[in-house]
């Protein structure tokens, strides 16, 4: 009698799964579509005449002989070396993660084990900086960048990414460090263990889902910033968003919006790729941090 009362209404079942289904055509349709077209020519692709030639081709069997072409990938990667942009991104964001996570481990562990008042002042101090625009935060550093004779280096970028980014990892490590009883540090202290070696043997193995959690933030914060790279980047070093908008063009010169295509797909497969290998560990850090004690 329990469990024929506490079965789902087979409607209620049948309206939830074709919600999630419509939400999940809604939500991949984009993507699907920017990759389907990215194999196309700008004439089936972008076509004012009929929608279907992205679908057919075609424009691309008349002009490559083809259903499907690479012209964009190869004149996006080859011809306007999108691969040293690719690069640039991926030293912009290992030493944006990795320096964004050291200092709000370390940071946050420390506020989380002090008793004394200045830690919620300290944080409250973080959440004023991460609430500031960021455009706010580069405008402060353009002076002495120019100055310095620093603008348009990967380094400065980096600083600034930091900056912008060590409020929120600082915030959310130390809910997760709040999680973590003190009685390990104390236990880890009667083994014999140091401080910061109980800090280290101990609690970073236990709340390692909520480091991975974190720097996954970092990760997109850095990857997919446009305003910190695009002001503080010049155009032979920049890193994949900026040089996406520049395949655009301006209203000054022509630019070819099959390599933005082309460029946009190559940026966005490795982030899926990235929340597919992690999701494990985001779910149970998330999880982690949302549970108290």
């Amino acid at each position: 009698m329990a469990n024929s009362a506490k079965k789902t209404p087979p409607l209620l079942m049948i309206a939830s799964t074709g919600f999630v289904l419509l939400w999940i055509i809604i939500a991949s349709f984009p993507f699907l579509w920017t990759l389907w077209g990215s194999f196309k020519v700008q004439g089936d692709f972008f076509s004012k005449a009929d929608w279907r030639y992205a679908l057919d081709g075609t424009r691309t069997l008349i002009e490559t002989g083809g259903s499907f072409t690479g012209a964009g990938y190869e004149g996006a990667w080859i011809e306007q070396e999108f691969w040293r942009a690719a690069v640039n991104t991926f030293i912009v964001v290992f030493f944006t993660v990795v320096i964004s996570l050291t200092l709000g481990t370390l940071g946050g562990y420390a506020l989380a084990r002090s008793g004394h008042s200045y830690a919620f002042w300290l944080l409250m101090i973080a959440l004023l900086f991460r609430a500031m625009p960021h455009i706010t935060l580069v405008s402060g550093y353009l002076l002495p960048f120019f100055q310095w004779n620093l603008w348009g280096h990967l380094p400065t970028t980096i600083i600034v990414l930091v900056a912008i980014n060590q409020p929120f990892t600082l915030w959310m490590l130390h809910s997760f460090f709040l999680n973590i009883p003190k009685d390990l540090d104390e236990s880890a202290k009667v083994d014999g263990c140091t401080q910061f070696q109980a800090f280290r043997h101990v609690i970073i193995p236990v709340m390692w889902p909520g480091v991975i959690t974190t720097g996954l933030f970092s990760f997109l914060l850095a990857y997919n910033d446009f305003a910190v790279t695009s002001m503080l980047l010049s155009r032979d070093n920049q890193t994949m968003v900026p040089a996406i908008a520049g395949f655009l063009g301006s209203t000054f010169e022509e630019g070819n919006v099959m390599f933005a295509v082309a460029a946009v797909v190559s940026a966005t497969a490795p982030l899926f790729v990235l929340v597919m290998f992690f999701q494990r560990q985001i779910v149970s850090g998330l999880t982690a941090g949302a549970v108290k004690g």
